[in-house]
């Protein structure tokens, strides 16, 4: 548990590194900014037209009497409209890190060069990088997207689809929003998408403390536009407990002696120190 309290406080860390370097987080804002125009503008599309896709979808219960025919075109009206609103929680991070890709690895480097210690550079042309990312973005899109037929399938489940379901999704919308931000710094290492996934299935609790009052935020309109920059922030702070040799501790990150100056633990404390990476492992 105490992971889980120590991804939060890598959020928090990462909001408030962005708060004192403020021409970073309005560096960061942009990407963001233009995609929420472009999600704002599919889900009210989808609002608008959520009802005629669910009765063309259902033409066998055209017959039915009241209050059948209502009961179920509406609750697949709602469910059609979460699944696209859990769609676009998960996707929006992926989609503006493609957008933003070159401003959030420039402040996830300068994240790495004001905490001290090495600043990686991936050494590949701004073309290799996007491509990378688009192709990694897609991976994981793909996971979610069955993950999301899955959790709209229990849905229909009684008790089930109304309790233990939508806190199954908040905790996947939180997982692959850690990878997603992650991503930005440990790609700069020479991480491909196998070895990320498998270094934070090993800090799971940590991974969710991060990422799913993230996406709990991110449902709220707009904020995750201004969330974004220390978020990436975070994720990097985050990184650099998570791929630190071992006896490095917190990676000799200024964010965590911050944080624990009262002589609490620092992020990561709990379980042993994760080795070092090399690529390809895993």
């Amino acid at each position: 548990m105490r992971d889980l309290g120590a991804g939060f406080g890598y959020l928090v860390a990462g909001q408030r590194w962005v708060g004192r370097h403020g021409r970073w987080f309005g560096f960061g804002l942009l990407p963001g900014l233009i995609t929420l125009v472009l999600y704002a503008a599919a889900l009210v599309g989808l609002g608008y037209g959520a009802d005629d896709l669910v009765a063309w979808a259902t033409p066998f219960a055209d017959d039915w009497s009241s209050p059948w025919l209502g009961l179920l075109r509406n609750t697949l009206t709602v469910l059609v409209f979460a699944l696209g609103l859990f769609l676009a929680v998960i996707t929006f991070t992926a989609v503006t890190l493609l957008v933003g890709q070159p401003f959030y690895e420039s402040l996830s480097e300068e994240v790495d060069r004001t905490e001290g210690g090495d600043v990686p550079e991936s050494g590949l042309p701004l073309w290799r990088d996007l491509w990378i990312s688009t192709v990694d973005s897609v991976r994981i899109l793909v996971r979610v997207g069955l993950y999301s037929l899955l959790l709209f399938a229990l849905g229909f489940v009684p008790v089930i689809g109304q309790t233990m379901v939508p806190v199954i999704g908040f905790c996947v919308t939180g997982y692959f929003l850690s990878e997603e931000l992650t991503s930005v710094a440990l790609q700069r290492r020479g991480m491909v998408l196998k070895d990320r996934l498998v270094l934070l299935r090993g800090r799971r609790m940590l991974v969710l403390g991060f990422g799913v009052p993230l996406g709990l935020a991110f449902l709220v309109p707009f904020v995750a536009v201004f969330l974004m920059p220390g978020a990436v922030a975070g994720a990097t702070l985050l990184v650099r407990d998570l791929v630190a040799p071992e006896g490095d501790g917190d990676g000799k990150g200024g964010a965590y002696e911050e944080r624990n100056e009262g002589g609490g633990a620092a992020p990561g404390a709990a379980g042993a120190a994760p080795a070092p990476y090399t690529p390809g492992r895993g």
